[in-house]
């Protein structure tokens, strides 16, 4: 037994520390006992190894919205940082709730959002899972998605902008107020009536700021320099979310889910086409100019009826020509690129 004494001002403490032979260390499951000088005792519990807390991926039963969130989102490609961050905000509000039912305190945090990334790469999709999920938590009463842009919100003369902003937030109220391209309002200049629309959509973020959430979206450098149109901006978004573009192999994926949804397959040379065709994109293309699963959508849309013309024209119509489409379809020449 080894005995160190402390001294502090007139205090002494004796701080006994047990020297865990392997028997004691299996008795007491890994504890240390720490005995004052006044013989109580003290047991603190070690914290579990960080692989205890993270091995473990499967959501509790007990959390169904949670699991039914999850296998939408899990229905997306990619966007592996999202995903986290949307379980991290369930759990935070879960828990909170929780340190209510022991009576400590739970800070109600806002939930506004900023949205980064360029076109196509899921912005408004995860907007809406979003409204699903805070409805399925009582975080919001109707969980509905109104989406505006800088027409909806600036108007033409003095007062009409902060008229017409009111207006889009009361339709938002008890969901989702979701503002793409929000950079733009701050573009016009020092007399435009963008900043009118900025400040008053900060006044109501504050004065009804558990009634709906904001989720302004954009370019991921212009949102940037936005947040500096107003002091009280950057501060209002705890949530950031970067929507990084799609890879080649992600790409692939969206437009097997698409064609899938639809009733169709690539053939093997139209799959090899569609994939030469995206590398080379993703490599000369500058990333503003390419709109990611929005631009799969386009190709299929078009391919398909280009499959239609072939058809028609060849008297084709068994079950398999009607499923296929090939290399001759994907008209990915008239899309650019090639």
């Amino acid at each position: 037994m080894k005995r160190i004494g402390y001294t502090y001002g007139i205090v002494i403490l004796k701080i006994e520390v047990s020297l865990l032979t392997e028997s004691s260390k299996k008795r007491n499951n890994g504890q240390i006992n720490i005995v004052i000088s006044n013989q109580r005792s003290t047991t603190i519990t070690k914290d579990p190894p960080l692989q205890q807390v993270t091995e473990s991926k499967e959501i509790p039963p007990n959390h169904r919205a949670l699991k039914e969130i999850e296998e939408e989102l899990n229905a997306l490609v990619g966007m592996e940082e999202m995903k986290r961050v949307i379980k991290q905000i369930y759990a935070w509000i879960y828990v909170n709730k929780k340190r209510e039912e022991h009576g400590l305190k739970a800070g109600r945090q806002a939930l506004h959002m900023m949205f980064k990334g360029n076109p196509g790469t899921g912005k408004t999709t995860v907007a809406r899972l979003i409204g699903k999920l805070f409805v399925k938590m009582n975080v919001l009463s109707k969980g509905h998605l109104i989406e505006g842009e800088r027409a909806d919100l600036v108007g033409e003369y003095i007062g009409h902008t902060a008229q017409k902003t009111r207006d889009l937030i009361k339709k938002a109220l008890g969901g989702i107020l979701f503002i793409d391209e929000a950079y733009s309002l701050g573009r016009g200049g020092e007399k435009d009536f963008g900043k009118e629309a900025i400040d008053t959509l900060v006044k109501h973020m504050e004065d009804k700021q558990h009634e709906f959430i904001l989720i302004l979206a954009g370019y991921s450098k212009e949102m940037e320099e936005f947040l500096f149109l107003n002091p009280g901006l950057h501060s209002r978004f705890p949530i950031v979310i970067d929507f990084p573009d799609y890879t080649v192999s992600e790409l692939m994926d969206i437009t097997a889910i698409m064609l899938q949804e639809k009733q169709y397959i690539l053939s093997k040379e139209a799959e090899k086409k569609l994939e030469n065709h995206l590398q080379y994109v993703k490599s000369s293309w500058s990333p503003l100019s390419f709109s990611n699963g929005r631009y799969i959508r386009n190709t299929i849309e078009q391919s398909i009826r280009a499959q239609a013309m072939r058809l028609l024209l060849n008297d084709m119509y068994d079950k398999k020509e009607l499923l296929t489409i090939r290399s001759q379809d994907l008209q990915i020449d008239d899309l650019g690129g090639m």
